[in-house]
């Protein structure tokens, strides 16, 4: 092994440590560069004042891949879930909290009739979301194929939507398509639950509720298939999952370098031949996976040069603008929400008090503006992780739409009127909230993109849409990890399935590395 070149991993994000635990398991030589200082992409937990630390973006784990899990040995290798099966609690703005979890409502200002229809649509959202989360699992099919052993994968996709019965395959078929706003309108009349589901498909994207495709987005949300950790908050943060994965890769023989940036990947007679770092060394290597963003791998790291005119087109204009901001908190005690009990604190709270909500709070962005009523996703974890801060603090973790990467006038300008209005909100909900601050962090996507490598500052490298998804993603032409030039592959968030703290694209890139024998 030490003869041959090693299989080069660009980025230690999630999909990346997963990628290469998957290689090194199978035998191969491999070395994982990333160019920050520490591990973990979006994923990772780091300090935002002495002996306080938070997950800085990414938050909780609804998709967490339970083959990744268990390949992986990650609960071996420490990873352990403060809590799973978080609950959700739609926030009222007179006061009236609504609970939800996966199959039924709770409590809340809702009838008899909203509540027998939570069930109906819950039962069949789930059944939709399993056929997308079976084809997760696989490299997607081809759009055309001249061999028949191509065109299984198809095949497959249309036998599973056939297996869901005629009445069922009628239904996914309608309203895949759909925008969320319009199906909740069909199930339900509670505006406080139809906010709380609507929600769902839209964090990380630039989307509104009356947006098409946002029903594929909720279906995507859903269709993580650890049904037994449902909406999970690990133990020590999202850094916890990263940290696991990395252990789990060394223990392989996995060679992780952090503050090692990429500046260019290198080709030699057609074919990858390595990598040049920032400092200058150069990493030979005949297979190279990228789990950086499409954009940044193909046209800043390769070169357009090594594309045809039409796909180097498709990837440039691939749509992957943030509008999605991250506000922590270090609070010097218990935020009391309006209508929250104690026990119902340390669940997922939800600021979407109904889908035309959510649609005023998004229009915004479609003018490069941020909203001025957002909604959010707002968790507490330290009710329930212990080690993030000490017994008198506590940790606020809000994700708020919308803040466009592309603000008009820029973020240097109203960054601090954009933070005191997300004070404001959560003080309308949390009375003395700001009298609790003891420090604040906010990151819009011009942070991201800076500080976590991201172009466009998008938390899912690319918008998740059906024309940017399965055999689209990320452009017609590259949807099965493998890249115009041989021996590269994709295997970050960018590729199929797309977004969401999964490890599943890292997993199904490797796979696909080891059937090509590179």
């Amino acid at each position: 092994m030490t003869d041959t070149p090693p299989v080069v991993v660009i980025g230690a994000g999630h999909n990346g440590l997963v990628a290469a635990a998957y290689l090194a398991r199978a035998g191969r030589r491999v070395i994982v560069l990333e160019a920050s200082d520490d591990l973990g992409g979006t994923a990772v937990t780091r300090a935002l004042m002495p002996g306080v630390r938070a997950p800085v973006v990414a938050h909780l784990a609804p998709l967490l891949d339970p083959r990744v899990l268990k390949d992986l040995a990650l609960a071996r290798h420490g990873l352990v879930f403060a809590r799973t099966q978080l609950r959700s609690v739609a926030l009222n703005p007179a006061g009236e909290a609504l609970v939800l979890d996966d199959e039924h409502i709770l409590s809340g200002p809702v009838g008899a009739a909203d509540h027998d229809a939570y069930v109906r649509f819950s039962a069949k959202m789930r059944r939709f979301a399993d056929v997308l989360g079976a084809q997760y699992g696989r490299a997607p099919p081809r759009l055309a194929w001249d061999r028949w052993r191509d065109a299984w994968p198809a095949a497959r996709l249309g036998l599973d939507i056939r297996r869901l019965g005629r009445e069922d395959m009628r239904e996914f078929l309608r309203i895949v398509t759909m925008a969320i706003h319009d199906l909740v309108n069909e199930y339900f009349d509670s505006d406080l639950l139809k906010g709380a589901i609507v929600a769902d498909a839209l964090w990380g994207t630039k989307l509104g509720s009356r947006s098409g495709n946002t029903v594929f987005t909720y279906l995507h949300r859903l269709s993580g298939q650890a049904r037994e950790l449902g909406v999970a908050l690990p133990r020590g943060g999202m850094g916890a999952i990263t940290e696991a994965l990395a252990s789990s890769a060394r223990e392989a023989g996995v060679d992780i370098r952090v503050s090692s940036r990429v500046r260019k990947i290198n080709v030699s007679a057609g074919r990858i031949s390595g990598v040049v770092l920032e400092s200058g060394e150069v990493v030979p290597a005949a297979t190279v996976l990228s789990s950086a963003d499409p954009k940044q791998t193909l046209l800043a790291l390769l070169g357009a040069r090594h594309l045809d005119v039409e796909l180097a087109q498709r990837v440039h204009h691939a749509r992957g603008t943030g509008t999605t901001a991250k506000l922590n908190l270090v609070l010097d005690g218990l935020p009391r929400f309006l209508g929250v009990s104690e026990v119902d604190l340390g669940e997922r709270l939800l600021l979407s008090p109904s889908s035309l909500y959510a649609d005023e709070a998004f229009n915004p962005a479609k003018y490069r503006e941020y909203s001025r009523a957002p909604i959010m996703e707002i968790t507490v974890p330290t009710v329930h992780d212990h080690s993030l801060a000490p017994t008198d603090c506590h940790v606020l973790s809000a994700i708020v739409q919308y803040a466009p990467h592309d603000l008009e006038g820029g973020w240097a300008q109203a960054r601090a009127s954009f933070e005191i209005m997300l004070l404001e909100t959560l003080e309308r909900h949390a009375p003395g909230i700001r009298q609790q601050l003891r420090h604040s962090q906010l990151l819009t996507p011009e942070d991201l993109e800076r500080d976590f490598h991201v172009t466009g500052g998008h938390w899912h490298q690319l918008e998740l849409s059906l024309d940017q998804a399965l055999m689209l993603r990320p452009v017609a032409g590259l949807a099965q990890y493998r890249m115009p030039v041989e021996g590269l592959y994709l295997c970050g968030a960018g590729a199929h399935p797309g977004g969401g703290v999964m490890g599943t694209a890292g997993r199904n890139a490797a796979r696909v590395v080891l059937e090509d024998g590179a």
